[in-house]
């Protein structure tokens, strides 16, 4: 007896790829969403996150002042304050890339990843879905500061800043900042991953995190030579700054725009670093943790 063996569309074999690429991306998009809900429940975490940055860029801004003494391409005029701004809008995203990726040892914890992990959805749609919320927020925040902070100026806590502010560089600084924001929550999940206490965490962000964005550049500028001039090369973060300091600028008013990265290498290299991180975070959510099977 012979015949043809019909597979109906409902079952598991005749599953048709669309339905797979869309429960993906519901995943993202659900994982995204929790993200942004479960930051403006938290009101605290929403002043931290911008109102510590603000702090220090006023503060050390103004305390600085004296003994700063302006690199050979900067425009003419720049105060410490006006050197400091893009180092401390790649702090806010530095600092929401940190608590955004601390959850997950907290989802851990509270037994919501494990529910997340056994789900029938591609292991990347879970990195996808994190980083996007992440991303997200930061831009938020970074968008925040770059609206309210030169607006100091008219309350005497910052100097009048140089910057203005086109439709095109505002959308490439947009661009830019999204692909920082992608690059440091990536950063932040795969060192976030295999972590089971956010003590550790903080020790991490302590030995870590914190030092390299005090040698990206953002906090005084990189020396012509020097064991410390190639440490501050060889850090990622430095062409975060460096990128967004070539888009608050033009080619005019920075004097010798050779000095520092070109836009594009600054965001080839933000880029690349992101995706490194990415294909590890992937990685390591889809190999199996004795933590995620208790």
């Amino acid at each position: 007896m012979t015949g043809t063996i019909q597979v109906h569309p409902d079952t598991p074999t005749g599953k048709k790829p669309s339905g797979a690429i869309s429960a993906a991306g519901l995943a993202i998009w659900a994982l995204a969403a929790r993200e942004l809900v479960r930051f403006f429940r938290q009101r605290t975490r929403v002043v931290g996150a911008l109102g510590q940055p603000l702090i220090f860029w006023i503060l050390f801004g103004a305390g600085l002042h004296g003994s700063f003494q302006a690199p050979d391409w900067a425009p003419e005029g720049m105060t410490y304050q006006e050197y400091f701004f893009p180092g401390v809008v790649v702090l806010i995203i530095l600092f929401t890339a940190i608590f955004s990726t601390i959850s997950l040892i907290e989802d851990r914890r509270e037994g919501f990843l494990q529910g997340v992990l056994v789900a029938p959805v591609p292991r990347f749609s879970i990195v996808l879905g994190k980083l996007a919320g992440g991303t997200i927020l930061a831009l938020i925040q970074a968008a925040l500061f770059l609206a309210i902070g030169p607006m100091l100026s008219m309350v005497g806590l910052a100097p009048a800043m140089q910057v203005a502010w086109s439709l095109e560089t505002a959308l490439a600084a947009g661009f830019f900042l999204t692909l920082v924001a992608f690059a440091l929550t990536s950063l932040g999940y795969v060192i976030a991953w295999p972590m089971e206490s956010t003590q550790g965490f903080h020790a991490i962000m302590s030995v870590f995190l914190m030092p390299m964005w005090l040698l990206s550049g953002a906090f005084f500028p990189i020396p012509e030579s020097g064991w410390l001039a190639w440490v501050m090369r060889c850090n990622p973060l430095t062409y975060g700054v460096a990128g967004l300091r070539q888009l608050m600028y033009s080619e005019a008013e920075l004097q010798t725009a050779a000095a520092i990265p070109s836009i594009w290498m600054c965001a080839g290299i933000m880029l690349f670093f992101g995706l490194v991180c990415t294909a590890i975070a992937v990685w390591m959510t889809g190999r199996r943790k004795a933590a995620d099977q208790r």
